[in-house]
């Protein structure tokens, strides 16, 4: 009988023990956050999945690549948590919005974008006049019209004294990995792109290195993690998380370039070793990420500017309305 009380005292502490785990995995969180195109770029987020950083924070992210400005409207619709994208795209979005997308923690703090010629051009010289001359008449591969990439591309067009509507043709496929092969078959004499586009470019012998970088802007608001104003009220303690993980994610990438390179392999595992190095080594020389996960006001200014001056939308904006900086606050005062 004694024997049988022990037996019964250990099955009832095992099934207790079982219980437990099952409310803590209950307690889980899921949560998806989209991506326009799957970049080196978002290596930040990558790296707080992989590392543990949101698990760590009882929650399970998932992240869906969600092509031609999808990654805006699935927040929007609600098939997405949050978002990982401009804040000028979420102020498009915005416009008229009652339930309007706000960003909540910086990423990538440079305009990742950058402009690659086939190899029968070459550019000589680096002003505005050269510019013009060397971009004048050409095809651009230039990605989906209002997105990031086909902006910058109009705006230095601008800048530089040509009409993006008839100096130049500009090719806006949806899918922002067309841009190699558009180039690669002839079909277009430029392009605009980031990693590992870049690189697979120039392994695929369509063009060589970058004739202009966006980085150039300096600070400059060009990826950032955001979700609805909605979300942010009833439901500011997974923000939290998400800003505390994403932190963590960002110190890795900025300071243990050797885990950080660790992440980037899995994530692009057909990629050949020679050409993630290269755009790591892109990526830290051009500053690429965030060291702090702060939205500045300047570098919201710029991506909004490139807005204006190219048309797409001139309503003006409100910093406060689109950027909310109180977790990232919390996080550092910890």
């Amino acid at each position: 009988m004694k024997k049988m009380k022990w037996v019964l005292i250990v099955l009832l502490m095992a099934a207790l023990v079982l219980s437990g785990c099952g409310t803590q995995q209950s307690k889980t969180k899921k949560i998806v956050i989209a991506e326009p195109v799957h970049l080196i770029a978002y290596l930040p987020l990558y790296v707080a999945i992989d590392e543990g950083y949101f698990k760590d924070e009882g929650l399970d992210v998932n992240v869906i690549t969600a092509t031609g400005g999808a990654h805006v409207t699935s927040v929007v619709s609600g098939d997405a948590w949050g978002v990982i994208g401009g804040p000028d795209s979420n102020q498009i979005a915005n416009n008229k919005s009652k339930d309007p997308i706000t960003s909540v923690v910086n990423v990538v703090n440079r305009a990742n974008v950058y402009l690659m010629a086939n190899k029968k051009q070459k550019l000589t010289g680096n002003s505005n006049k050269d510019l013009a001359e060397f971009m004048k008449g050409k095809t651009i591969a230039a990605g989906r019209y209002g997105g990031s990439p086909n902006l910058l591309t109009r705006y230095l067009l601008l800048k530089v004294g040509l009409d993006p509507n008839k100096d130049v043709k500009l090719d806006e496929p949806a899918d922002a990995t067309a841009v190699v092969s558009l180039v690669s078959q002839g079909k277009a004499d430029m392009a605009n792109g980031a990693e590992p586009q870049i690189n697979e470019g120039i392994k695929k012998g369509a063009w060589g290195e970058p004739f202009y970088g966006f980085p150039s802007l300096g600070d400059y608001a060009y990826s950032v993690i955001s979700v609805k104003a909605s979300t942010i009220k009833n439901d500011p303690k997974t923000v939290q998380k998400v800003v505390n993980a994403m932190l963590k994610g960002l110190k890795v990438v900025n300071e243990n370039k050797a885990e950080a390179y660790k992440v980037l392999k899995k994530e692009f595992p057909t990629t050949p070793d020679a050409s993630l190095h290269a755009a790591m080594d892109r990526a830290y020389k051009d500053n690429l990420w965030s060291k702090d996960g702060y939205i500045t006001k300047a570098s919201v200014a710029k991506p909004m500017d490139v807005l204006k001056k190219t048309g797409i939308y001139t309503k003006g904006y409100k910093y406060s309305k689109l950027v909310d900086m109180e977790f990232v606050n919390k996080a550092h005062k910890k």
